[in-house]
C-alpha cells in the first residue's frame, strides 16, 4: 500500500491531468452525467477538505505565528498584491458581469488544498504553506465579500442571498475543519483514529483525481456550449499566473526568505481555490449561470500551468538560505 501511496505522489502531476481528460470524456459523451455529477461536487469536496485539513498540524498552529516572516509575506502576497492584480486584469471581462463574477469569486481566494502538493513537488516550503492555511481560509472569507462589495458594488453585495454561501462554508469548510482537528485529536490517543488519519492522509491523490473529474463531468458540456463567452476568461487567468510568479518573487526576496519558503510563496499567490468557490458560486442566483463555468475554465487553465510551474519555479529559485535581516 505504501508503495502505491508513493507512486501517486511521486506522479500526481500527470494523475490530475488524467483525470481532468477522462471527466472531460464522460461528460462530453454521455452528457445525462452533469446532473448527479453536479450533486456528488460537495460532498466529494467534504472528503477532499478533510484529507487536506487532517494534514494541518493543528497542534503546531502556534508555530506557523512564531515565523512571522513568511506569515506576513503569504498574507500580502494573497490579499494585497493578489487584488491589484485582479484588479486591473478583471478590466478585460468588465463589461460582462457574469464573467466578472466568477473571475473575481476564484482569483481572489488563495489554494488550500493542492497547492501544497505542488509546492512540495517543486520543492518549496509545504510544512510552512500547511500551518499557514487555516488563516489563509479564515482570511479569505473575511475579505471575498469586502472585495467584491469594492470591486462590483454594493448592488451585487446586497442582492445576494447569503443563505447558500453560508450553508456551503459551513458544510465544506467548518465542518471538514473540525473533523480533522477531532480525528488529529483522536490519532493522538487512539490506534483507530491514527488509522482513519493514516488512511485519510494516503487517499488524498485519488481523492483529488476524483473530485477533478466529478466536476469536469458536471460542467464540460456547458463549457463547450458556452466557449463563446469562456474564451476572453483564459487570457485573464494565463496572464494572471504568469505575473504573479514574479510577484511571488520579489516577494520572497523582499521578506529575505529561504529558496524553498520562496517558492512556496510563488505557488500561494498563484494557485487559486476553485474548488473551493465552486459550490459559492453555484449557489448564485440564475442571472449567473456562467460564472461557475468561468470558475472551471480557471481550474483548466491553472492545472496546464502547474505542469509548467513545477518545472519551471525550482529553476527560477534556487535552494537559497534565508538573507539575514
Amino acid at each position: 500500500m505504501y508503495a502505491v501511496v508513493g507512486w501517486m505522489e511521486r506522479y500526481q502531476v500527470p494523475l490530475y491531468l488524467g483525470a481532468l481528460a477522462l471527466g472531460a470524456g464522460i461528460g462530453l459523451l454521455f452528457p445525462a452525467v452533469a446532473h448527479p455529477a453536479e450533486l456528488a461536487i460537495n460532498p466529494m469536496l467534504g472528503l477532499l477538505l478533510y484529507a487536506t485539513f487532517l494534514g494541518v498540524p493543528f497542534a503546531k498552529i502556534g508555530q506557523a505565528f512564531r515565523d512571522w516572516r513568511f506569515l506576513i509575506t503569504v498574507v500580502a502576497v494573497n490579499f494585497v498584491a493578489v487584488p491589484i492584480v485582479v484588479l486591473l486584469l478583471s478590466r478585460i471581462v468588465a463589461h460582462d458581469q457574469a464573467l466578472l463574477i466568477g473571475v473575481l469569486f476564484v482569483l481572489l481566494t488563495p489554494c488550500v488544498d493542492y497547492v501544497i502538493a505542488f509546492t512540495g513537488i517543486a520543492g518549496g516550503a509545504k510544512d510552512r504553506l500547511l500551518a499557514a492555511a487555516p488563516l489563509l481560509m479564515l482570511a479569505q472569507v473575511l475579505f471575498l465579500p469586502l472585495y467584491l462589495w469594492a470591486f462590483v458594488g454594493a448592488e451585487f453585495a446586497t442582492g445576494v442571498s447569503l443563505g447558500p454561501l453560508i450553508e456551503a462554508f459551513l458544510l465544506l469548510i467548518v465542518l471538514p475543519l473540525a473533523a480533522a482537528g477531532v480525528t488529529q485529536l483522536t490519532a493522538a490517543h487512539a490506534r483507530w483514529g491514527a488509522g482513519i488519519r493514516s488512511v485519510a492522509l494516503g487517499a488524498m491523490v485519488p481523492l483529488m483525481m476524483l473530485t477533478l473529474a466529478v466536476v469536469v463531468a458536471s460542467q464540460i458540456a456547458d463549457v463547450g456550449a458556452s466557449i463563446g463567452s469562456l474564451l476572453l476568461a483564459i487570457p485573464v487567468y494565463v496572464l494572471f499566473a504568469a505575473l504573479m510568479v514574479p510577484v511571488g518573487m520579489i516577494a520572497g526576496r523582499a521578506a529575505r526568505l529561504d529558496g524553498p519558503s520562496r517558492r512556496a510563496i510563488v505557488f500561494s499567490g498563484a494557485t487559486r481555490n476553485s474548488l473551493v468557490v465552486l459550490p459559492l458560486v453555484l449557489a448564485l442566483p440564475a442571472a449567473f449561470d456562467l460564472a461557475p463555468l468561468v470558475v472551471v475554465t480557471q481550474t483548466l487553465v491553472e492545472l496546464t500551468a502547474m505542469v509548467i510551474f513545477v518545472r519551471l519555479i525550482p529553476h527560477l529559485v534556487r535552494e537559497e538560505a534565508a538573507v539575514a535581516a
